[in-house]
């Protein structure tokens, strides 16, 4: 079975690759490497989700940061936030600590399967570019936990290829939230917010029933 960026522990060989790249008049430089999501260039996905973000302040996550892309933007384009960097795959979080320190902000890194290990925090933005190949029932209850981890006016910031599944996506969302709000749909992709967390204690028997 190939190696997933998603592994904890990468067993491929590194192959450190500079990647350098823009956002609100800063210019970033940052290093990735093999077995972290989108080695050597910032993917499309993710440029089209940092486009798309409001001004954001408070406590943010990047969640499933990989080496850092969303993390260190959203801290050089916000110097107040206090920004956190989040992902099972150490490698990439070394990564990420490192390309802070390197383009001059501060984000705290943690390694965390999920939200599992920020069960006592809350955050004002969670932004995510979510590990579409880990499987629905992974990412969906991954929303459903960020849900009940967010400030009242808090929300959830995402981009999905619309042919993986972005139209049942937004219907998963809406179990979940008040809003669910389109922000860009370029390029084959949807940049989502939801907003608004609705109660919700278990969403597993919707998505193994096919309902999400």
């Amino acid at each position: 079975m190939t190696e997933q960026y998603y592994t904890a522990d990468p067993t491929c060989a590194s192959a450190p690759v500079p990647c350098q790249y823009g956002y609100r008049g800063h210019t970033l430089r940052c290093v990735t490497d093999a077995g972290v999501f989108s080695k050597g260039e910032l993917d499309q996905g993710t440029r089209l989700l940092l486009d798309a973000l409001p001004d954001l302040s408070g406590d943010i996550l990047d969640l499933g940061c990989g080496w850092g892309a969303i993390g260190v933007a959203l801290a050089k384009a916000n110097p107040e936030a206090r920004v956190v960097m989040a992902d099972v795959n150490h490698r990439a979080l070394a990564l990420a600590k490192d390309n802070a320190a390197r383009n001059g902000v501060t984000a705290e890194c943690l390694a965390s399967d999920g939200m599992a290990a920020l069960a006592d925090r809350a955050f004002r933005a969670v932004v995510t570019n979510p590990p579409i190949r880990a499987g629905k029932q992974v990412i969906y209850h991954m929303f459903a936990d960020i849900a009940r981890q967010l400030t009242p006016d808090g929300a959830l910031y995402l981009v999905i290829r619309k042919q993986q599944g972005a139209e049942s996506c937004v219907k998963y969302l809406k179990t979940l939230y008040a809003q669910v709000e389109k922000l860009d749909k370029s390029a084959g992709f949807w940049v989502l917010r939801a907003s608004g967390a609705l109660p919700k204690e278990d969403t597993k028997d919707e998505i193994q029933r096919g309902v999400l």
